[in-house]
């Protein structure tokens, strides 16, 4: 009988730290599991945890290579957290130092675009209900003694009527998805879009029915990795008034005013604000 083989990737958890990473409004497949979390990405799965000082990903040997760039582990995070801990912002380095296990995941394309149109006005665990309805439509697959489905494919969400789309409970959003299903070459489409730099890539997105400036904006960093990307939601908008002491009430002037002033580390930046002022509040 063919057993699995199975890798553990293994690094020091200074710059790595799982719950923060996903819980931090990047990524909605993820479940708590044993010590650590399930990680679902496309049709592949991880078990993720932080033990004794490291950060360990458990996963088959042949998506290993997938989930080192998935975790972006080639990265330097601690320069990263150099320069927010010195960028001239005391509130900024509190936040770096809180936020520092935070990493930024190199996520499929067409799996960011679909996820963060559901996640328009709605909560995260609604957000991961409606996914894991849509995911019922790939492949069943197992990883180690769980088993899950594989994200599907645009191919076979476009067979489905509104009517199915309406049914797992996305409301106004159903027909965002649809149209957005019906695109032809949709995959090709957004992979020919990665060589464009992020103001190009914003406007085209914008064209797509159901994205607006936040929808945009998270793509652009988390499912294209550009890192000159500064989403704005509620919390966002609530560190600009609150503790950079802004008057500017437009979300994109608000992404705009960080992106001019912390270039390709605004995502970065965000990443950190967002996690700070949310648990700050939670406590």
């Amino acid at each position: 009988m063919f057993m699995e083989n199975y890798a553990k990737i293994k690094i020091e958890d200074d710059f790595f730290n799982v719950l923060d990473t996903l819980s931090c409004g990047q990524v909605f497949r993820y479940k708590k599991y044993e010590q650590g979390f399930l990680v679902f990405s496309l049709d592949k799965c991880a078990y993720c945890y932080n033990f004794n000082g490291k950060a360990i990903i458990e996963c088959k040997e042949k998506d290993k290579s997938y989930f080192e760039r998935y975790f972006d582990l080639k990265k330097d995070y601690f320069e990263i957290y150099n320069f927010a801990k010195n960028c001239g912002y005391d509130f900024i380095s509190s936040c770096a130092e809180l936020g520092k296990g935070i990493r930024i995941l190199k996520q499929d394309k067409f799996e960011t675009l679909l996820s963060f149109i559901i996640s328009q006005n709605n909560n995260i665990p609604r957000i991961q209900g409606i996914i894991e309805k849509l995911c019922l439509l790939g492949e069943k697959k197992k990883f180690m003694d769980h088993e899950y489905y594989a994200f599907p494919s645009v191919e076979k969400l476009s067979e489905q009527n509104l009517d199915y789309f309406y049914s797992i409970g996305l409301g106004y959003r159903a027909r965002y998805i649809k149209e957005l299903v019906n695109i032809p070459n949709l995959t090709q489409k957004l992979e020919s879009l990665n060589f464009l730099e992020t103001n190009s890539l914003k406007r085209e997105l914008l064209k797509i029915y159901g994205v607006g400036p936040k929808v945009a904006d998270c793509v652009v960093f988390f499912g294209f990795s550009k890192t000159d990307s500064f989403p704005v939601d509620t919390w966002i908008e609530k560190v600009y008034k609150q503790d950079f002491n802004g008057n500017v009430v437009n979300r994109n002037k608000i992404s705009d005013w960080f992106v001019c002033k912390f270039k390709s580390y605004s995502g970065y930046i965000q990443q950190y604000l967002f996690h700070y002022k949310r648990n700050k509040e939670k406590n």
